[in-house]
């Protein structure tokens, strides 16, 4: 059989299948060749890894290297959005999603603790209150109202604030910059000064809670003299970015996605005790962080390929989420599905530390919703919702929606 050339040029990553569903030549790559080599801009040559078996022990493989500081070509961070470099990046002080032991066991030690299943648990009756009071707040509403700025952006961000002890009063701060921040095409210079102007309102935010530390994650942090005001600020952008966007994204494209398959919907109304299942699938479906970076130290056999040392190596855990050798009918929406084993919140020493907390949020979210708004309905035509389709965390800039009765 002849071997696929490598992928010209860049990732195929626009969803040209539908609102849903992967690039077609992520599918065809995967299917002819889930570990394929490809080419970036600069004629750097690297991987894309799109098999689930594949991109499943990759991400177990401490010998793939989150860091971007090796020498090779550095693409962003897996906090999306950092600008791409064709020199060696320093790393960022905290940013430990972008660190290899020991450094990253180092500054993930100190926040297990407070993302633990129990503790996530013990927040789940003030989660459900946000959403409801916010599913309270869109009810006061005449419709059509988006449902973005109204219901799937405030309820994340007021969760995130409330635990690391962020004044949801400067939520227009953050939110603007970090949506600026995660702009895929945009000068080097208007990202930076998005993302200076988040860690300077963050620094100044740590300081004071080293000062005078208070009930929250960032004080907690604070506490130990050990870590530096730059490791605490490069660990509070990470929560704080990926704790509101990630979540807010899955929120607004989850509800659309459910709008767009009313039988689902239906079944899940009729069925609420099927929401657990209903969030891994829709997590697993819509992969809303669909590509993260590994770098080889050294040659590695990967999928019948070897990987040289210093290669750069893309994941793609949308089409990782989509194989069939994995999931059944992968391009089934499927509440019934046991969808567990998703890559969406990675795998490995870099799973996601938040994971137990964004999956409350989502269920408290999607069964108010479902629960509170029996005919909501989308107040435009699926063909012009917005796509984040410029953005480096997928979803749906506004989400128009109706209903015909009163809320719940």
């Amino acid at each position: 059989m002849t071997l696929p050339v490598p992928v010209p040029h860049g990732l195929p990553m626009e969803r040209d299948a539908g609102p849903f569903d992967p690039p077609r030549r992520i599918t065809r790559l995967r299917e002819a060749r889930p570990v394929s080599p490809m080419v970036f801009p600069d004629g750097h040559e690297g991987w894309l890894v799109t098999g689930y078996e594949a991109v499943r022990r990759l991400m177990a493989d401490t010998r793939f290297s989150s860091r971007q500081d090796l020498g090779v070509l550095h693409v962003p961070y897996e906090t999306p959005g950092m600008p791409v470099s064709t020199e060696p990046s320093p790393q960022i002080p905290g940013m430990f999603i972008a660190m290899d032991p020991p450094d990253h066991s180092r500054l993930r030690r100190r926040l297990t603790g407070a993302f633990t299943v129990k503790r996530m648990k013990m927040l789940e009756e003030r989660i459900v209150d946000i959403a409801e009071r916010q599913l309270d707040a869109l009810a006061r509403l005449a419709p059509p109202v988006d449902l973005v700025k109204e219901f799937a952006l405030p309820v994340p961000s007021l969760v995130i604030c409330e635990l690391l002890g962020v004044p949801y009063a400067d939520r227009e701060n953050f939110q603007v910059n970090s949506a600026k921040f995660l702009v895929k095409d945009q000068p080097l210079d208007e990202k930076m000064a998005a993302y200076g102007a988040l860690t300077t309102y963050l620094s100044e935010l740590v300081t004071r809670k080293r000062a005078t530390p208070g009930d929250d994650i960032l004080s907690d942090l604070a506490r130990h003299d050990d870590l530096t005001i730059e490791e605490l600020t490069g660990a509070a952008f990470l929560l704080l970015l990926a704790g509101h966007e990630t979540t807010a994204n899955m929120l607004a494209l989850g509800a659309f996605a459910l709008l767009e398959h009313p039988e689902q919907l239906a079944a899940l109304r009729a069925h609420p005790e099927l929401m657990p299942g209903a969030v891994e699938e829709l997590m697993r479906y819509l992969s809303v962080v669909d590509v993260l970076y590994r770098y080889a130290t050294e040659d590695i056999e990967l999928g019948g390929e070897l990987i040289r040392e210093r290669s750069t190596v893309v994941v793609s855990l949308l089409a990782a989420n989509r194989d069939p050798l994995r999931f059944d009918h992968p391009d089934t929406l499927d509440i019934h599905r046991n969808a567990r084993g998703h890559l969406s919140f990675g795998h490995g020493i870099h799973q996601c530390l938040g994971q137990q907390l964004a999956r409350i949020e989502m269920r408290a979210g999607f069964d108010g919703l479902l629960r509170r708004f029996p005919t909501l309905e989308l107040a435009l035509p699926a063909e012009e919702v917005k796509l984040r389709t410029d953005m480096n965390i997928y979803g749906v800039h506004e989400l128009p929606v109706t209903w015909t009765e009163s809320p719940r």
